[in-house]
């Protein structure tokens, strides 16, 4: 399903939730307080801006007494998004922030990867995937990149890179060169603030998985977090906070930002010396 299309049914969704709620003479808080979420979040449901994850649709369904309408489009859109089903909503969210701040500590963010790392990373994951499926994966992060090209409506975006990230070759020298040359670049044009964080500073304050903050004009901020086989969309405004907290620790331990590209471009020259000499 093209990205206009769940776009366009995802602004069903909320139309139909707003006039069936209406209809069960319901305010906004009182279902949210029956299905576990605040009366802002429904009225972003009906709006169109956020999406509901699946357990709060039946919920939806179960207090609206609707047959499972709601289930059933929160399904058909989760089936057809190109996204691991934790991610499907993150991939929505970050079209829509203002401001990204993450944190990788052992691949480039998909945001920031060119593609032919992309192919040597879905790769490793997947040896036995058909070039269909890699091209499908491909094909996604590239789509999820185009929102640091509007310069309009781009965000704010820090990228905070575990020196992990430059000194594992992914696919090898020559393409890992290339890789961090597009990092540079993307920094030099002001689409990206990039910091590394050293290897010698040691233990630092999020050891395990990804880390991004998202920022938006019209809806609380969101921090999500991913390890190997899953992710989790936090909303809670107290665990959020811990996540920002956590975030302003990384960023103190991480170079200055141009120190942080000298090490990306030092990383480069190395892998450009080994790739000549193979």
């Amino acid at each position: 399903m093209a990205k206009a299309k769940r776009k366009e049914v995802w602004v069903f969704f909320g139309e139909l939730l707003k006039e069936r709620r209406e209809t069960a003479k319901m305010s906004r808080n009182e279902l949210g307080a029956r299905v576990f979420v605040s009366g802002t979040y429904i009225g972003l449901f009906e709006q169109g801006v956020r999406k509901p994850q699946l357990d709060v649709a039946q919920r939806i369904d179960e207090v609206l007494q609707t047959g499972g309408i709601f289930e059933r489009t929160c399904r058909d859109l989760i089936n057809a998004s190109p996204y691991a089903d934790y991610f499907h909503e993150v991939a929505e969210l970050e079209a829509v922030a203002t401001k990204l701040c993450e944190f990788a500590p052992t691949v480039v963010p998909g945001l920031l990867q060119t593609p032919e790392y992309m192919r040597a990373q879905i790769l490793a994951m997947y040896p036995f995937a058909s070039e269909a499926y890699i091209e499908e994966k491909v094909s996604s992060r590239i789509e999820r990149q185009a929102i640091l090209k509007e310069d309009a409506t781009r965000p704010e975006y820090w990228a905070i890179l575990h020196e992990n990230v430059l000194r594992t070759p992914v696919g090898g020298p020559a393409l890992m060169a290339r890789q961090l040359d597009h990092l540079v670049a993307l920094a030099r044009q002001r689409r990206v603030l990039v910091a590394v964080i050293p290897r010698e500073v040691g233990a630092h304050a999020h050891m395990t998985g990804t880390l991004k903050l998202m920022e938006f004009s019209d809806q609380p901020p969101t921090a999500y977090t991913e390890t190997e086989y899953s992710g989790t969309l936090l909303d809670d405004p107290a665990v959020v906070k811990d996540a920002q907290r956590t975030y302003d620790l990384l960023r103190v331990a991480a170079l200055s930002p141009e120190a942080s590209l000298a090490m990306i471009e030092s990383a480069a020259e190395d892998y450009r010396r080994c790739a000549s000499t193979t």
